[in-house]
């Protein structure tokens, strides 16, 4: 199966800065941050001249900062960078016949047979260059006959380029490149290869895979075959979520119950008028809550399945007051739906009239003209990052990882 495929990987080149420069000219050609703007705040993504000072994902902002001087700091906004990741996808899903969506910016595409008519590698090629005209970002690609390899490859093409892996050399590619390339292999597992003196690819694969199993355990089997190109995960169709899901973290760590009361109440709100949005029903709801001692507790609760906000939004502050016991400062909080369907707004024949189901509709539709924060409920006034996005019309939103009031 493995050396019968055509998979490609294709991947949107610092995406989330691409799109700033799409929205800005100004920032073209100079080195930007996206993140928090907080000295608590991470990188989410540079742009390459931003790499050159040796600024990477998830670098403190504050060392970023002190790194490169010059550098633009944006905040970035989850609902623009949804909307461009969804144009790209309908060109995707419009051009290929099977697709898997794996992030905002990344996409698994199985052109299996398809070299019978069209020639992958001009198929690819094509497609990608459609995506640049018709969205104006930057997008790079590998193809070769599984997911790791073209992965790797992709990487190796960037900046906005493409790589073809022709089948049986995909051992001689993987070779003299870094571990480090491997999917999988964090920072950890790279200090352990580096600490037994293993840089190179080339080294796993003249190991035997018996010696790597009993160093990494199970996990060094699956890494021994990655460096060997061995690879025959399916490309799984892109389908919609199953969950919706928000978390906030705080500039400072926090006890004031009145503050983490509105924020969960305006996180709920929003998320409830997603639900509503997208036709969606929950059944399960969890909270989650971190401590400033990072010690994380969830909890969740079944309900029958709505999109109501006076049914899920006490559920939601039940379940904080349930987590709520340790008294320390609290760092992050979040909420999730799970368990969604298919289904508009549920009448509970007990509970519900015609005044609320009415109510709902009108301020759905406000929001939908005005904006999420245009109707929302006075005690959530004060959480002013709860965004604007549409998690049922494509990928969910990019988790940046900046800290917010």
């Amino acid at each position: 199966m493995n050396d019968k495929r055509n998979i490609v990987h294709m991947d949107l080149d610092t995406f989330f800065v691409s799109c700033e420069r799409l929205l800005d000219r100004k920032l073209i050609g100079k080195p930007v941050l996206i993140g928090g703007t907080s000295d608590r705040g991470v990188v989410a993504s540079c742009s390459y001249e931003a790499r050159s000072f040796g600024i990477h994902s998830a670098m403190p902002m504050k060392l970023a900062r002190q790194l490169c001087p010059e550098a633009i700091v944006v905040r970035g906004d989850a609902s623009t960078y949804s909307k461009f990741s969804d144009t790209v996808t309908e060109v995707i899903k419009e051009s290929v016949p099977l697709y898997e969506k794996s992030s905002v910016d990344e996409f698994y595409i199985d052109l299996t047979g398809m070299d019978k008519f069209f020639g992958c590698e001009k198929l690819a090629s094509e497609l990608r260059q459609r995506i640049i005209k018709e969205t104006g970002l930057p997008i790079s690609f590998g193809l070769s006959v599984n997911k790791t390899v073209s992965k790797i490859a992709t990487g190796e093409a960037k900046p906005n380029n493409q790589i073809h892996i022709l089948k049986g050399t995909e051992k001689p590619f993987l070779s003299p490149l870094s571990v480090n390339k491997i999917p999988m292999v964090g920072q950890v597992t790279y200090r352990a290869f580096c600490d037994l003196g293993i840089k190179q690819i080339k080294t796993i694969q003249e190991m035997p895979v018996e010696m790597m199993t009993k160093v990494f355990g199970k996990n060094g089997q699956t890494i021994w075959q990655k460096a060997n190109g061995i690879d025959n995960t399916p490309v799984e169709q892109y389908t919609e979520r199953k969950s919706i899901s928000t978390e906030r973290s705080f500039d400072r760590d926090t006890t004031d119950v009145k503050k983490l009361e509105g924020i969960i109440i305006a996180m709920a709100e929003n998320l409830v008028f997603q639900l509503r949005r997208g036709n969606k029903l929950t059944a399960c709801i969890t909270f989650k809550i971190r401590y400033s001692d990072f010690q994380t507790y969830t909890v969740q609760k079944k309900i029958p399945y709505s999109s109501a906000d006076h049914k899920i939004i006490p559920v939601v502050m039940e379940l904080f007051k349930k987590l709520y016991q340790r008294r320390l400062l609290v760092r992050m909080v979040g909420v999730r739906f799970s368990h969604l369907v298919e289904g508009g707004f549920q009448i509970d024949l007990f509970d519900d009239n015609e005044k609320i189901i009415n109510l709902y509709h009108a301020m759905d539709k406000m929001r939908d003209r005005y904006g999420d924060r245009a109707v929302m409920r006075a005690a959530g006034m004060e959480a002013k990052s709860i965004g604007r996005w549409n998690p049922f019309t494509g990928a969910p939103p990019p988790l940046l990882p900046n800290r917010r009031r």
